[in-house]
This record gives structure tokens, sequence and C-alpha cells, in this order.
């Protein structure tokens, strides 16, 4: 007889991107995958679980234990809401988290006030190779850290038909490469560095099909002088197979050493004044999204509740991500730099 506790797991969403998650879910023991919803019902039918298109329905009759948000932004809002009311506890919510900050903060109020936990499903600081660096770091492997710089570089944006086979909406976000895409490596360099001080950015649309902006530079400062800049264009590639498994390239600098991250995965120390590199992590081998990093945080979530582990990525945590977002615009249009205490 198993008396291992289980958590019973409904998923409202049914895209491009939910492949991951309800394939993560079907990999865990202590998980019971109790029902799909999704506004067309035949993308919900597909999953092979009982099929929802209406959100509080499923909540009524399968009474799962967590809700998994698989939506766009637009939608965060009031699907939280419908799963607060039907008394959920805990929730995992798709990045980016809401529309803005002030929704987000609403958000995160009224689930506080019920008793309710949601996690940002911020799955980038789960991938072994930023795992690895953030360990790597701490053992001094670069001696006094100084930046790190990060190349975003999917080769995805070119042309009218950009986007539209996977994930069509981002054409149409006013707001697309940081809201979207860089706020990954604004949580990254939080793993990594701490909460930022400062920020000056400089963005700009070089697709004319797309609403938003596609590229742009990024400089946060960070405590004790440390400097992290993302260098993101959609409309440019990097050397991989695999342009979606690591999205870029990246360099973390110190006074002893520099690691870096190439587009298949691998990660490499080069000790100062020193030609020859260590393989700190070598090529991903995952067939699954980023080194298997949905089913990373999905497995870490699941141990937080069941287990009482410490949870990274909690929306009130979270709301700091999205405040170095808001001032990230702000600076952009600005024209300058803006200190993160006076937002």
């Amino acid at each position: 007889m198993n008396d291992a506790p289980s958590l019973r797991v409904a998923c409202v969403g049914a895209g491009y991107f939910s492949q991951f998650h309800y394939g993560s879910w079907a990999r865990m023991d202590d998980v019971t995958i109790v029902g799909s919803c999704n506004r067309d019902i035949a993308k919900a039918k597909d999953t092979g679980l009982t099929a929802y298109s209406d959100l509080s329905t499923m909540l009524v009759e399968q009474t799962p234990d967590l809700l998994d948000v698989i939506l766009p932004p637009v939608a965060h809002a009031e699907t939280i809401r419908t799963a607060l009311a039907a008394g959920i506890k805990w929730i995992i919510c798709q990045k980016p988290f809401c529309v803005d900050l002030a929704e987000g903060q609403a958000i995160t109020a009224e689930a506080d006030a019920a008793g309710a936990t949601i996690i940002v499903h911020e799955n980038f600081r789960f991938q072994p190779w930023y795992r690895a660096i953030k360990a790597a770091i701490d053992k001094g492997a670069v001696g006094d850290l100084r930046q790190i710089t990060f190349r975003l570089r999917p080769g995805d944006g070119q042309g009218a038909e950009a986007y539209l086979d996977r994930q069509p909406y981002f054409q149409d976000m006013p707001r697309f490469l940081v809201h979207e895409t860089a706020v990954h490596w604004v949580d990254t360099f939080r793993y990594l560095l701490g909460n930022p001080l400062s920020v000056y950015a400089d963005l700009r649309r070089e697709n004319p099909v797309i609403a938003g902006e596609d590229a742009g530079y990024i400089l946060l400062d960070h405590p004790n002088g440390v400097r992290a800049l993302f260098d993101g264009n959609r409309t440019l590639d990097h050397a991989a197979d695999n342009l979606r498994r690591t999205m870029g390239e990246a360099l973390v600098e110190g006074t002893q050493g520099t690691i870096s991250l190439s587009g298949d995965g691998s990660v490499w120390l080069r000790k100062f004044h020193t030609q020859t590199q260590t393989a700190l992590l070598h090529a991903d081998t995952w067939d699954s999204f980023g080194g298997d990093c949905v089913h990373a945080l999905q497995s870490h979530v699941v141990s937080g509740i069941l287990h009482g582990t410490a949870l990274e990525n909690t929306a009130r945590d979270y709301l700091e991500v999205v405040e170095i977002e808001t001032a990230v615009y702000a600076s952009s249009e600005a024209g300058r730099k803006i200190e993160l205490d006076t937002i």
C-alpha cells in the first residue's frame, strides 16, 4: 500500500507551451493530473484528460489541490480570481505575471487575503546551466564577480511570419521583448546577483510587422558594483543546433576567471590569464524545453507543497521582477537611468 502524499493538479490552457507542463505533470509519481480546461475544448480533449471549457465547472467537479495557469497575461487576473473563489490554495501562473504591475499587486494581495499561494512559472532560473553557474559563483570560481552578459539571439523574429507557428499573439503584444522575454533574464540575474539597484534601457523595434519592441539593451547595476547586461535581438541567431535551448550565449566574468555558456547548454570555466577551459556542465541532452526546466520548476513546487521545502518565485517575491520591468520601459522612454527605489 502506498501512503505517500499525492497532489491533485488541474490545468487551464492548452496552447503551444502547455505540452511541456502536461508532460512534466504526467512524469510525477506524487501527482494526479485531474483535468484540462481550454475555451477551445477540442484542445483540452487533445491532452487526453477530462476536458472542460468552463474553469469553474472543472474546479467544482475535480477539486484540485493546485491549478496550473498556462495562459497569456491578459487572462491571468480573471483566472486566478475564479480559482480563489473556488477555494484553491495553490496556483502556478505562467509568466509574464498579469498585464502590469498594478494588476499583479492586486492579484497578489487577493491571494494573500484568501490564504492562497501563487508561484510564478518563471523557469529559466531552473535551467541546469544557470544552476551550475550559480554553484560555481558561490564557490568563488571566478574570484570577485564583476559582470554578467547575456546575448539573446533566438533567430525567430524575421519577416511577416515571425512567431506565427508557435505563439502568434507575440505579434500583437504592445510590449514584447522585455515583457515576454527579457523578464526571464531579469529574474535569472536576480537569482545569480540579488536585486538590482538601478537600470538603464535602450529598446527598439526591428521587425515592422509586430506591435512591440524586439531588440535592445538593458544594463542593471547590482550590489557590490556588479553589472548585468542583457543584449537582446530576436531577429538574430547564435551558434546552436536548437536556437531555443539557451536562446543565446552568456559570459560571467570575475577577477580570477570567466564562465561561458554556449548554445548547446554546456558551461565552461577559463581561469584568469589561461587559455584552457574546464567543463562545469556538458552539453544538454534533454528533449524537453530548456534543459527540462519546466519539470525542474514543477517538481520544486510539488516538494514545497508536500514536504515544506522553501519556494522560489512566489508572486509576492516575483513582483520585484514586474517592478524592474516597469523601470526598464520607463528608462527607455525617458532615455536615462532609473533608480529602482524610486518606483
